[in-house]
C-alpha cells in the first residue's frame, strides 16, 4: 500500500511541477509580445510596367498615391530588439478605376517577414511593408497631431565632398491625398 501511495505522490508532484513550469511559459509570451506602436509604415512599390521599385515612407492615417493606388496604413507594430523580428501594419488599399471611381482592393494585416503571404498585388502595381519606425526624413503631413517623429536628413554618404549639389538625394515621393483624424 506505501508503494502505491508514495507512486500516487510522486505523479502529483510531476504534475504539480509541469502545471508550473507550463505556467510560466505562457506568461513569459504575453509580455514579451508587447508591440511598439510606429507612426511611420515603410513600404515599396514596384511597377510592372517600367520594372521600378520606390521605397516610400507614409505616416499613420496618412493616404499617399503610389500609380492608381491609394494606401493608408492605419496601425503599425514592431517589437523591442531585444525580441524576435516581427513587423506588422494594419493597410488599406484603394484603386483609382479609369472613370475616376475609387475601390477598396486590400484591407487586412501585412507582415514584413513574409511579404508573399500578404502583398497587395495589382495588374500593374505591387506594394509590401518593409517596416515601421519613428524617425523619418519625410516632413508630416500638414496638421500632424500623432506621435513625435525624428527627422532626419537624407544625405548620400558616397558623393563625397566634390559633389555638385549640397549632398541631398530627391527622393520620389509618392503624392499625399489625405491625411485622416
Amino acid at each position: 500500500m506505501g508503494f502505491t501511495m508514495r507512486k500516487y505522490l510522486g505523479r502529483a508532484a510531476s504534475c504539480a511541477l509541469a502545471a508550473l513550469i507550463g505556467g510560466a511559459a505562457l506568461a513569459l509570451p504575453a509580455q514579451a509580445q508587447t508591440p511598439i506602436k510606429n507612426p511611420v509604415a515603410v513600404f515599396k512599390g514596384l511597377d510592372k510596367i517600367t520594372g521600378r521599385i520606390t521605397t516610400f515612407d507614409v505616416y499613420i492615417d496618412e493616404t499617399v498615391q503610389f500609380g492608381a493606388l491609394q494606401v493608408t496604413p492605419r496601425v503599425c507594430n514592431s517589437r523591442p530588439r531585444t525580441e524576435a523580428s516581427q513587423t506588422t501594419a494594419f493597410i488599406e488599399v484603394d484603386e483609382l478605376t479609369l472613370d475616376s471611381k475609387v475601390r477598396r482592393i486590400f484591407s487586412g494585416w501585412m507582415f514584413a517577414s513574409n511579404p508573399g503571404v500578404h502583398a497587395v498585388e495589382h495588374s500593374v502595381y505591387d506594394i509590401w511593408l518593409i517596416n515601421c519606425k519613428k524617425t523619418t526624413s519625410v516632413p508630416p503631413p500638414e496638421g500632424y497631431a500623432g506621435p513625435a517623429v525624428d527627422l532626419v536628413s537624407e544625405e548620400d554618404d558616397l558623393a563625397g565632398k566634390d559633389f555638385v549639389s549640397s549632398g541631398e538625394i530627391p527622393v520620389p515621393r509618392p503624392k499625399v491625398v489625405a491625411t485622416l483624424r
